[in-house]
C-alpha cells in the first residue's frame, strides 16, 4: 500500500471540466503535499479512507462511510445543501464551500443579460437569422434601477460592475446593517422589499435557496414590479414561483426574463417557458469559467496553510460547518 495522500480530489466533474485539472492546480500550490485524484469509485473509497483532506463537488454516502481519516471536506461548489452537514458536524469534520469562485463569471453573465434586454439583442438575433433588415427601438441602462437580491460574493461582484452604466442599485440582504456596494441596502421586510420592487427595472436574483428565499418572487411580487421590468435569476430556481413567472410573461406583466436556473431543473423540453421570445434560458452554466479550478484551489491551499499555522480548522475561509 502506498503512503496516505494528504489531499484527495473526487472524480465528479463540473461544467464539463475534468477534476484532474483541479488536482493539477492543487499540486502547483501545494508542492510539499501529496494530492491524489480518484479515477474510479473503488479508488475513491480506498483513497479517502486514508486522507485527512477530501475535496469535490459531492460526497456520496459510500465515500463518506469510507472516509475514516477525513478531517476537512472542501466542497467545490458554493451551495452545500446537498451535503450531509449534520453528519459531518457530528464527526467533527470541518467543511468549506467555494463561495467567491463564481463571482466574476456570473457577474459577467448578469451584465450580458442586462445589455441583451436593454438593447433588444435577442430581437436582433432573430431578425439576423431571417436576414431581415428592420429597425426596432431599444432602451438605455442609464437611469434605470437594478435590484440585487443577495449580496454575497456574486451579488457584490454584480453591483461593483454597474456604476459605469449610470444606474441606481438596491441590495437586498439578511443583514442590511452590514451595508454593501449598492446605493441602498434593505432587508427582507415585506413592505420594504415591495417598495423597492415598485421602482425596479431589472431584478437580479443572486441569493442561495433558504427558507426565507424559497418562493420569494411570486404572484404578488410580479404585480408590484413594473410591467417594463426584467427578471434575471442566477440564484436557485425555487426562489421564483414558476407558475407565477409563466403567468406574468403570458399576460405582459413582465418585459422579459433571463433564467440560468429553473424550477424544475432541468426544464422539461415541453415546458411553456421555452416558447417565449422574451425568455432567455441557459442550462445552469453561468458559473462556468476557465478559472474555476484555479480559484477553488487557491481557497483550499490557503485554508490548509491557515490550519497548519493554527493547529486546527477553526479559521479556514468559507467555513460552513
Amino acid at each position: 500500500m502506498t503512503d496516505a495522500p494528504d489531499v484527495v480530489v473526487l472524480r465528479r466533474s463540473a461544467h464539463g471540466m475534468d477534476t484532474e485539472e483541479y488536482a493539477r492546480e492543487l499540486r502547483s500550490r501545494l508542492p510539499d503535499r501529496t494530492v491524489a485524484r480518484a479515477a474510479t469509485p473503488a479508488e475513491e473509497r480506498e483513497l479517502v479512507g486514508r486522507a485527512p483532506v477530501v475535496t469535490g463537488h459531492r460526497l456520496p454516502p459510500a465515500v463518506l462511510e469510507a472516509a475514516e481519516a477525513m478531517e476537512y471536506f472542501a466542497c467545490a461548489s458554493a451551495g452545500t445543501g446537498h451535503l450531509p452537514l449534520e453528519t459531518l458536524a457530528e464527526r467533527g469534520i470541518a467543511v468549506s464551500n467555494g463561495s467567491g469562485v463564481h463571482g466574476p463569471n456570473i457577474a459577467e453573465y448578469v451584465l450580458g443579460q442586462l445589455l441583451v434586454f436593454t438593447r433588444d439583442f435577442h430581437r436582433s438575433w432573430r431578425q439576423n437569422e431571417k436576414r431581415e433588415w428592420r429597425h426596432h427601438q431599444s432602451r438605455e441602462l442609464k437611469g434605470d434601477t437594478v435590484t440585487i437580491v443577495g449580496l454575497g460574493a456574486i451579488g457584490r461582484e454584480v453591483a461593483r460592475r454597474l456604476p459605469p452604466f449610470g444606474v441606481e442599485t438596491v441590495g437586498v440582504r439578511y443583514t442590511p446593517d452590514k451595508g454593501g456596494p449598492t446605493d441602498e441596502v434593505i432587508g427582507f421586510d415585506h413592505d420594504a422589499f415591495h417598495e423597492a420592487l415598485s421602482r425596479t427595472d431589472y431584478l437580479v436574483i443572486a441569493s442561495p435557496l433558504t427558507a426565507e428565499t424559497r418562493g420569494l418572487v411570486g404572484t404578488a411580487e410580479f404585480e408590484t414590479l413594473p410591467s417594463s421590468a426584467v427578471l434575471v435569476n442566477v440564484g436557485r430556481g425555487p426562489i421564483v414561483d414558476t407558475d407565477a413567472l409563466l403567468s406574468a410573461v403570458r399576460t405582459n406583466r413582465l418585459r422579459g426574463a433571463a433564467l440560468d436556473v429553473t424550477d424544475p431543473e432541468p426544464l422539461p423540453a415541453d415546458h411553456d417557458l421555452w416558447g417565449f421570445d422574451n425568455v432567455s434560458i441557459t442550462p445552469h452554466n453561468a458559473g462556468h469559467s476557465p478559472e474555476y479550478y484555479a480559484r477553488l484551489a487557491e481557497i483550499v491551499a490557503t485554508n490548509l496553510e491557515r490550519a497548519e499555522e493554527a493547529g486546527d480548522y477553526g479559521t479556514i475561509e468559507n467555513r460552513v460547518a
